[in-house]
């Protein structure tokens, strides 16, 4: 098959996911904070996933960028970005056990698929997908890190949008945090498509999602840090 314009899209999701990153990271050097550490690496997991997409579509298929691309998007995907919001929510002790727990997971995970034997048959030249996986087995294990960040990067998203609902000069932040729910529900639903066999979709939705998180957290730092009453954290924290 020949690449279209949709396999392409990989290739700005990668650019913005990157700048993103160092906005995230610029924020972390200045303020501080294990959030937003988190979720600068997040942006940079969220990367990874796209350029070995992006590669996939420029050079074609190969086994190491396979293997690349499922640990980096399947596996870690949201994870990192959840943890950020895990930091904000709960205590420093369990956001750590729930870091070590979620950590040991994606790390078998890992092993499994640099283990698992490759299916040559179902290897298609520009198109990425799980079912070339020798161990159909593996892919059972993402489904529940996936769970665990959408759980939450989206549930503290929409806590946090509700609970800035009730008073009017923190409404945009509930506006801010609409998007990010949004943007983190969007590559669920294309990875969802991946596994039926349809990854476009996935190409498309972790731009758009992208782009939901950006504008949610563009929402949230902006005005935020000109609203009296609001802390600098709570300004400096999109789904918290």
């Amino acid at each position: 098959m020949t690449p279209s314009f949709v396999h392409y899209l990989p290739v700005l999701t990668t650019i913005l996911a990157l700048g993103f990153a160092a906005v995230l990271f610029q924020r972390y050097r200045v303020r501080g904070g294990l959030h937003l550490l988190w979720w600068g690496i997040g942006m940079l997991t969220y990367a990874a996933g796209t350029l070995t997409e992006s590669a996939t579509t420029l050079f074609g298929w190969s086994a190491p960028i396979f293997r690349a691309w499922y640990i980096s998007g399947a596996l870690l995907g949201g994870a990192p970005l959840a943890q950020g919001t895990v930091y904000l929510l709960f205590s420093r002790r369990t956001a750590n056990r729930l870091t070590m727990a979620l950590l040991a997971a994606i790390a078998i995970g890992a092993v499994c698929v640099l283990l698992s034997p490759i299916n040559q048959e179902a290897v298609e030249t520009y198109r990425l997908s799980g079912r070339v996986l020798g161990w159909p087995w593996v892919r059972l294990i993402s489904p529940f890190i996936n769970l665990y960040a959408l759980t939450f990067l989206m549930g503290g998203a929409i806590l946090s949008a509700v609970r800035y609902a009730r008073r009017a000069e923190t409404r945009h932040r509930a506006l801010a945090n609409t998007f990010i729910a949004v943007g983190a529900l969007l590559p669920g639903v294309g990875g969802t498509f991946t596994r039926l066999g349809h990854v476009e979709v996935l190409y498309v939705t972790e731009l758009v999602g992208l782009a939901c998180i950006a504008i949610g957290y563009r929402l949230s730092v902006g005005p935020a840090l000109h609203t009296p009453g609001l802390t600098e954290r709570t300004a400096a924290a999109p789904p918290g």
